[in-house]
């Protein structure tokens, strides 16, 4: 008797081993033929960042950057790339600031803007912490405004 129960056995075995070999394999092909997740929507970057300011505001800002030396922006109420690249000059040059010109509005660069709106008189009150919140924007929009009536004809 012990024979055939031996036989049995093997054959159990074998067919378990048989089972959990397709059972894996099954699984590996299903992963490996499952429909692909899409990949994510690309996110469009804007071609500007005016930071809230209006576009004749936005104009005021490049017509004020005209005026420093070796800047020649072209004013057309849109701070893109080489807008935020003579910002980042001038605040580097006349507020000692140490930010990379790249043109990129980054935190760092937020917050040479903050210091020159704290302590160039145009009523920023809030932290130095290069976020662009609400107070940021509207010293912003000051500082535009003024410098349209100054600066621009």
């Amino acid at each position: 008797m012990r024979t055939p129960t031996k036989a049995l056995v093997s054959v159990v075995v074998a067919a378990g081993i048989a089972a959990g070999g397709l059972a894996t394999a099954g699984t590996a092909t299903a992963a490996t033929t499952s429909t692909p997740e899409p990949a994510p929507a690309a996110v469009a970057v804007a071609a500007y960042n005016n930071l809230g300011l209006t576009r004749y505001q936005a104009y005021g800002v490049q017509c004020f950057l005209n005026t420093s030396p070796n800047v020649d922006l072209d004013v057309d109420g849109y701070l893109g790339k080489e807008s935020w690249k003579a910002i980042q000059r001038w605040l580097n040059s006349q507020w000692r600031q140490n930010l990379v010109v790249d043109g990129v509005v980054g935190p760092a660069t937020i917050k040479g803007l903050q210091y020159f709106l704290k302590h160039g008189g145009w009523k920023y009150t809030g932290a130095l912490d290069g976020i662009a919140g609400p107070g940021t924007r509207a010293a912003f929009a000051r500082f535009g405004q003024a410098t349209l009536e100054q600066f621009c004809e």
